[in-house]
């Protein structure tokens, strides 16, 4: 198979499951202390700015309202004295510590770390925060959100690549939703890794596609010109 035929089946692929008013692109955790400055992984935060995803994921988000389709954003939150938390696992732990020693979580309800990025909502837009656990899917009612959208297709972005977006796509999968990743909408480190993981296991499991790809079918099914 040519990677003509190969490039042609996944954009027939990608017009056959992405219907504006059955899709919605959900964000991961784009919330100032994950992403911004005084986040907890400051290689994380590097990473997202020297590829510039954040402006990629505005004009997803743009490109998907314009259509029709829907915005989720899906955030992690923390209470000031921690309740509900476990530490069950290092980046759970790190967090706990960050807590202890600034006085607050990097998310922690009422500060500016729990808002997402400038220039990311809408009014339109839905926000399904998380109090535990890494994945929106798991405690939330983010699954009876959708459903009651009528959504059959989820788009997943934002961050990261090998925790929080992989368990947000594993989760969709197991739940019936058609999973559209877009590879230039997500980040995480080491780079090199996080490509690794598209390549050989998300690409299992989702149909991995660009953000030029995917606002192309979105305007071509919602017939809004670019």
């Amino acid at each position: 198979m040519t990677p003509e035929t190969t490039a042609s089946r996944a954009q027939a692929l990608l017009r056959r499951i992405v219907v504006p008013e059955t899709t919605a692109v959900l964000t991961m955790e784009l919330q100032k202390g994950v992403v911004g400055r005084e986040a907890m992984l400051p290689d994380l935060v590097d990473e997202v700015e020297r590829t510039g995803m954040l402006e990629v994921v505005r004009r997803v988000c743009d490109g998907a309202r314009d259509a029709g389709a829907r915005v989720v954003h899906c955030t992690h939150v923390a209470r000031p004295d921690a309740a509900g938390a476990t530490m069950n696992c290092r980046l759970f732990v790190l967090s706990e510590r960050m807590r202890r020693e600034n006085g607050f979580a990097p998310t922690e309800l009422g500060r500016p770390g729990v808002e997402l990025v400038d220039g990311l909502e809408d009014p339109r837009d839905v926000v399904v925060p998380r109090l535990t656990g890494m994945t929106p899917f798991t405690s939330t009612s983010l699954d009876q959100i959708l459903r009651n959208l009528g959504i059959t297709t989820v788009v997943a972005t934002g961050v990261s690549v090998n925790l929080g977006v992989f368990g947000m796509a594993l989760s969709a999968l197991d739940l019936g939703y058609q999973v559209v990743l877009v590879r230039d909408a997500v980040a995480g480190v080491p780079a090199d890794y996080a490509q690794a993981v598209i390549d050989q296991s998300l690409s299992m499991i989702t149909t991995v596609a660009s953000a030029d790809d995917l606002l192309a079918v979105l305007r071509e099914a919602s017939g809004v010109e670019a």
